[in-house]
């Protein structure tokens, strides 16, 4: 039933086509960048720090962005940083032809990421406006199935791609793909956002204050829901130390292992095979496992892959390998199961500020996490760095254990506006207060 709905939905295949077309080219840039920045100056600190002046730039458009996703018009908004993004991208292989500069690939991620957080944001509200609720985890699975799919052969082509032609070839096909997803956009339409229809008047007047507002809005509602609390507290943990892991296993493969550009293609695109199944696999061990044993499963799996892949070995790219895959089928896992659980306990007018305010909060540590981690490896070598991040995912899995995220079905019990829902206004003013019986919970 779910399956056959989702497949007569002429919007959300379109958006779903055009989306895993676009991710392809996402995937040529997550190894065509690295490799870029690792040819110009040999350092993985130098590809940390580019990691972390992106993700710096993403955080602070967190602010607002959700803000603007609940605002304005979210296929304009999409089409906005899909056109965006084609002509910062489009300007690395032009500008680099000219008169090649390290700087400029700062400036062009500095601006970029902020599009890129604005598209991720709206991305994950416009899903919930393409399909009905009891279809959210199935078109997630669907999605990120696909976008897995990408990962698997995108990486892999950008490091033939890379090896023949140079890097900048394989960044001027990520550009491309935004051009195809802009297009693809202009052909779907989303369903309008369900206001409340209580006090109507007051709600579309709260759409016009401060955008900054917005993110308090979206951090109150993460605060009164409990597993949502949990959630992003233990997730900016986390994000500390995964946002520069596709750094540090470039640089292992390219320097640790000794590896050419197309085996790190390969490896990646092991890596988005991972995903893959994960992503198509999410769906059934949700309903079979529930949400908290499939959370905790799937950090669990990428504590013990890290782990792994320490042990491994000089020279063991085979186990590199299958750990990379299994540590991006833990991720996906868990990315899918949390970003479904959102989407299901957070009523539609608030979930591009709660989206944007859980985002920014767990991400607010991972530029520096990114930086970190890839000086340590530069100058320590993978072996001690890694083990440490494998230790602190067990201890984030030990930590959920504890909270609700354990529950089967957290979406039944979570804290949710009522039938009547108070408008944003009323839960800014209400956000203070706090709710005392949930704190103790």
């Amino acid at each position: 039933m779910i399956a056959r709905s989702l497949w007569s939905n002429r919007d959300f295949s379109v958006f779903w086509a055009v989306q895993a077309l676009s991710e392809v080219g996402n995937a040529f840039s997550l190894v065509a960048l690295p490799l870029l920045v690792l040819h110009a100056t040999g350092s993985a600190a130098q590809m940390g720090l580019l990691t972390a002046v992106a993700g710096a730039t993403s955080l602070l458009t967190g602010l607002v962005g959700g803000a603007w996703a609940d605002r304005f018009d979210r296929r304009r908004l999409l089409m906005l940083c899909d056109a965006a993004r084609l002509v910062l991208y489009g300007a690395i292989p032009v500008c680099w032809a000219l008169n090649p500069q390290i700087w400029l690939l700062y400036v062009v991620m500095a601006f970029a990421s902020v599009f890129e957080m604005l598209f991720r944001i709206t991305y994950v509200t416009a899903v919930a406006n393409l399909v009905d609720a009891e279809q959210i985890v199935a078109a997630n699975g669907r999605l990120e199935a696909t976008n897995a799919i990408a990962y698997i052969a995108g990486p892999a082509l950008a490091g033939v791609v890379a090896g023949f032609f140079g890097p900048t070839a394989a960044i001027t096909i990520n550009a491309g793909s935004f051009g195809i997803s802009l297009v693809g956009l202009a052909f779907i339409r989303l369903r309008p956002t369900a206001w409340p229809s209580a006090d109507e008047a007051e709600s579309k007047a709260a759409r016009a204050q401060d955008p900054r507002s917005g993110f308090r809005i979206g951090a109150a509602f993460l605060w009164r829901t409990p597993v949502l609390r949990s959630l992003t507290v233990l997730l900016t943990v986390t994000t500390f130390l995964s946002l520069g892991m596709t750094d540090v296993f470039i640089y292992h493969l390219r320097h640790g292992l000794e590896q050419d550009e197309r085996t790190v293609g390969y490896v990646l695109a092991l890596a988005g095979l991972g995903t893959c199944v994960a992503a198509a696999a999410t769906a059934r061990l949700r309903r079979s496992w529930g949400f908290g044993p499939c959370w905790l499963g799937a950090m669990s799996l990428c504590s013990v892959s890290v782990l792994v892949l320490v042990l491994g070995g000089t020279g063991q790219v085979a186990v590199a390998a299958v750990t990379i895959c299994l540590y991006s089928f833990g991720m996906a896992l868990a990315g899918v199961c949390s970003m479904s659980l959102r989407q299901q306990v957070t009523p539609d007018h608030l979930l591009g500020r709660v989206t944007s305010a859980f985002w920014t909060i767990h991400g607010s540590l991972a530029p520096l996490g990114a930086a970190l981690l890839t000086a340590l490896v530069g100058r320590l070598g993978a072996r001690g760095p890694l083990t440490a991040v494998a230790v602190v995912f067990l201890a984030v899995v030990v930590a959920a254990a504890f909270t609700p995220i354990r529950q089967r079905h957290p979406e039944r019990t979570a804290v949710q506006l009522p039938q009547t829902q108070p408008t944003d206004a009323s839960l800014s003013r209400e956000e203070s207060h706090g709710d005392d019986a949930e704190a103790r919970r």
